[in-house]
């Protein structure tokens, strides 16, 4: 087994390397679950030594220990609490995982309890335990690692039923903690009262750089979540990435986030996707364009903008010189619009990725598309589009890409 390390000043900002040699990791789990008088489990075992062979390959004294549950060479139960337990014990041990992926498994609030303790004196870099069986206790038990750790930079706690008592102690964990850059908490039941609490606390927060709380459960509709979150987008300056899908999001929304954004100088990337948002909030959506922010990738799919919309977003796309990806897919956009998109490509030169499956591809929008796509060189490249074109009987049409 391997020796214990001293905890004296692990805990800093940089992640501690240590002189312990990974090999012993499979090895340090096996003696474990021995003096638990557990048997291994075969698939621990399979990823820690797929972890070794990475290692060996790329030894930068950094260790990425990956266990999915939805992995296709699982031929057993996906790991539970008394797995994850084995697991924390074994790292505790192994100072050199900076990277640990339990997603997809049956880890409920007491597995959480000890990955919680694992954060508290391990320096852990990357957290995944998304979509597990882990609720509104294991939230908390989770938050209070975070509060202990300098070291965490990714938590994915997406796919969890925190509810509100979870999301909220995660909210509270945010105010103390200094390391946290990527947050993931889409699917976890939060209510309104936690997209408020989130705002509150970004509005002090300038470490937080990836923020994902796609659809959280509100009932009202007067979009109060969406002033909050407008209000801190306004005095945010880390910010780089804000999903926002699901959030009932109208035009009235979308133009608070407008005045907001026009004064952030951080964000990059808007996804306000599954919304209903219609043409007007198009309409204020292009004035933002306008004001060529920083803003270099916007998701709009799922919404109602319609050609109208598109037409709108179309006009100023020849003023942007930072959007890179435009997604407008399924907007109950016709030809008319589309068509106006797909002709200010030929005017802006920064924008490579467009998506527009699920629209009305009428012919004319077929052909405009056609001639994007075979122009030598091409406007659009099919790695950056979802449609391709092709001819039966002389009439184009468009085929979804898959990527």
């Amino acid at each position: 087994m391997a020796t214990n390390v001293d905890l004296t000043g692990i805990h800093s900002r940089e992640f501690v390397q240590t002189s312990i040699n990974p090999d012993g990791l499979k090895n340090d789990y096996v003696q474990i679950c021995k003096e638990a008088n557990m048997r291994p489990t075969k698939f621990i075992e399979m990823s820690m030594r797929t972890a070794n062979e990475e290692y060996t390959l790329n030894p930068t004294n950094l260790l990425h220990l990956t266990m999915k549950g939805n992995n296709p060479l699982i031929k057993q139960q996906r790991l539970d609490d008394d797995d994850a337990n084995m697991i924390c014990r074994t790292l505790k041990v192994n100072f050199h995982v900076a990277t640990l992926n339990l997603a997809y498994n049956n880890i409920s609030d007491e597995g959480a309890k000890c990955i919680g303790r694992l954060l508290e004196d391990h320096p852990l870099r990357t957290l995944d335990i998304s979509y597990c069986d882990i609720g509104p206790i294991g939230g908390e038990h989770i938050a209070k690692g975070i509060q202990m750790t300098e070291t965490v930079t990714v938590l994915n706690l997406s796919g969890n039923k925190l509810g509100s008592k979870g999301v909220l102690a995660v909210a509270g964990a945010l105010q103390v903690n200094l390391s946290l850059k990527e947050l993931y908490l889409a699917h976890t039941d939060m209510k309104t009262e936690c997209v408020i609490a989130l705002a509150t606390v970004l509005r002090q927060n300038n470490i937080v750089q990836v923020l994902d709380i796609n659809r959280p459960l509100l009932f009202s509709q007067q979009e109060e979540t969406t002033v909050h979150i407008a209000n801190m987008l306004k005095v945010n300056s880390s910010l780089r990435r804000l999903h926002l899908s699901k959030h009932g999001i109208r035009d009235f929304g979308a133009e608070r986030l407008v005045e907001a954004l026009i004064y952030n100088t951080a964000l990059e990337e808007l996804d306000l996707s599954c919304n209903r948002i219609t043409r007007d909030g198009a309409g204020h959506i292009s004035k933002l364009l306008l004001q060529n922010t920083p803003i270099k990738h916007l998701n709009l799919d799922y919404n109602r903008i319609e050609s109208d919309g598109a037409i709108h977003i179309s006009r100023v796309l020849s003023f942007n010189t930072h959007l890179q990806s435009l997604h407008i897919a399924s907007n109950d956009i016709t030809g008319s619009g589309l068509c106006a998109i797909a002709d200010a490509l030929s005017k802006n030169q920064t924008l490579m990725g467009l998506y527009v499956w699920g629209n009305k591809l009428e012919n004319s929008a077929c052909v405009a598309f056609q001639e994007l796509m075979e122009d030598e060189p091409p406007r659009l490249k099919e790695e950056y589009t979802d449609v391709k074109p092709y001819v039966v009987d002389g009439i184009v049409y468009l085929a979804e890409l898959n990527h």
